[in-house]
């Protein structure tokens, strides 16, 4: 059976979410994460930044924006140093500004993808996958970048049978 590791970063608080801003006591990519690893037995690994965005998601997009206009890579608390065992690997995140949040990149940029398959997966309001799957061809060289999927971050909730089975379906 193959072996399958999620990275994700997860924003829980304020969110943007069907036109509204809503607190989410749980982020939208950590649900989706969760719901990955139960369907196949993944392990989970959470990017978490040293420096944690704005409470307030207005503030938070502008901070977003600056960091992937600026190319930024910032710190982690703790990074992932080897994806020796793994075989498959997804990378989860909100779709900020057409692609992954900085800190995602900052730690695909330490990792060895030689012979691995990734996965691209998105939590939006409207952007799809973005950019996400053509960053990882460029971040994470040697790995067959195989199809992802999207899902939007309001429907997350109600969208686990649909992960389940694309996990099952792409993961075993």
């Amino acid at each position: 059976m193959k072996k399958t590791l999620i990275i994700y970063y997860s924003r829980k608080g304020e969110n943007y979410c069907n036109g509204s801003i809503e607190n989410l006591k749980k982020g939208n990519t950590e649900i989706t994460a969760e719901d990955i690893a139960k369907a196949v037995n993944g392990t989970l690994f959470e990017v978490k930044p040293i420096k944690k965005y704005a409470n307030d998601y207005e503030t938070c997009t502008v901070e977003a924006k600056k960091e992937l206009q600026n190319n930024e890579r910032p710190g982690l608390s703790e990074y992932l140093n080897s994806l020796d065992g793994y075989d498959n690997v997804v990378v989860a995140g909100p779709c900020w500004w057409g692609t992954y949040p900085c800190p995602v990149f900052t730690q695909l940029e330490r990792l060895d993808f030689t012979g691995k398959t990734v996965f691209p997966v998105m939590t939006h309001e409207g952007s799809g996958l973005g950019s996400s799957a053509r960053d990882l061809k460029k971040i994470c060289t040697g790995a067959v970048i195989k199809e992802g999927f999207a899902v939007h971050g309001s429907d997350v909730r109600d969208a686990g049978d649909f992960i389940q089975k694309w996990a099952e379906t792409h993961l075993l």
